[in-house]
């Protein structure tokens, strides 16, 4: 006998169906919602509230970054053992290098100035009316080799005993003064590595301004050579790649990817004699306001497993570093100091 579904049952079907949907997407919802919830907290974590390594006592090092202030530290034992704060220039410090003697020779976007120990101003150099100046490097004691943003973009030589510009020549770039090229570093062959940021490519010039290298890294901040010969790369696209001349990429760290951290705005990196590589993480004052309960770190050392090992944190009193872009190692000067430039030493 075939069962015969009256009217009234039908409507009893479709009323238990509609209430059996309506449970599962209820559930369904309240599941979705919680994850993202959970999800949405994780990722506004900057950091691990504890972190790898000895925080400030991990290293000896050296200290800048582009900030409101031009302030420059050193560090020893994790305490500040040496700072300088310019209250009365203008612009930000994109470039510092610290010298065996003391001496620290330092860009700060509308110019470079050399000082010593006792924070005295041993040489200084102004950009004209609307160019800029992000990095720069000393070469013996006698020279300053550097880049000013602008039209025509340009690498300088200045004899720093006489003021006179002893090499010059233009660059490629494009329109936008301030985005052009943020750093540039000699290498042991006396050429010169120029990280176009605008171009998106790092490029190699003699001393001439004949280009021998050009390689494809997009929005790279920083580009220097290491000791086999590949060239170490920042790119504010937030990626660490050290690549071969070739362009082949042989070690890559994508930012994004970390877990537990937000790593930024890298702009330097450095390979450290036991192989690791210190990666600064910029803060933007000028954009964001700093949370001292959810700071982001200012460095991190990263194995070349990718496990990182110390991370830095100092935002607050007694040591209040500020935003980071130059993390020099105290015992890390030779690979800066001893240089050259086609024959000029």
């Amino acid at each position: 006998m075939k069962y015969k579904q009256t009217k009234c049952s039908k409507t009893l079907n479709r009323i238990q169906f509609n209430l059996m949907l309506i449970s599962v997407l209820m559930v369904g919802i309240s599941k979705t919602t919680i994850a993202q919830t959970t999800g949405t907290k994780a990722s506004n974590n900057l950091a691990p509230k504890e972190l790898p390594g000895k925080g400030l006592k991990q290293f000896d090092f050296f200290y800048a970054g582009e900030a409101k202030a031009r302030n420059m530290y050193i560090i020893r034992g994790g305490k500040i053992t040496w700072s300088y704060i310019d209250t009365v220039g203008r612009g930000e410090i994109s470039d510092a290098i610290l010298m065996k003697n003391g001496n620290v020779l330092f860009a700060h976007q509308y110019g470079i100035t050399l000082i010593n120990s006792d924070k005295k101003v041993l040489w200084k150099y102004d950009t004209p009316e609307g160019f800029e100046t992000h990095t720069a490097q000393l070469i013996g004691e006698s020279h300053v080799v550097f880049v000013q943003n602008g039209n025509p973009a340009k690498v300088l030589v200045i004899n720093i005993n006489n003021n006179k510009i002893e090499k010059e020549f233009k660059l490629p770039f494009k329109s936008g003064t301030h985005g052009q090229i943020r750093h540039a570093r000699l290498t042991k062959e006396g050429t010169i590595l120029v990280a176009h940021m605008d171009l998106g490519k790092v490029c190699e010039y003699d001393v001439n301004g004949k280009e021998l290298l050009s390689l494809e890294v997009p929005g790279v901040w920083s580009a220097v050579q290491l000791k086999n010969g590949n060239i170490l790369v920042t790119s504010n696209k937030r990626f660490v790649k050290e690549i071969t001349r070739s362009g082949k990429v042989v070690w890559e760290y994508i930012l994004d990817e970390i877990p537990d951290y937000k790593v930024s705005s890298p702009q330097l990196a450095t390979r450290l004699p036991n192989g690791n590589t210190l990666i600064n993480n910029w803060f933007n004052q000028w954009d964001s306001k700093l949370d001292p309960s959810n700071a982001p770190v200012q460095a991190i050392e990263v194995t070349p497993a990718k496990k990182i090992v110390w991370a830095l944190r100092s935002w607050t009193d007694p040591v209040n570093l500020g935003p980071s872009t130059t993390i020099q190692l105290l015992n890390d000067t030779n690979s800066l100091e001893k240089v050259h430039f086609g024959d000029i030493r």
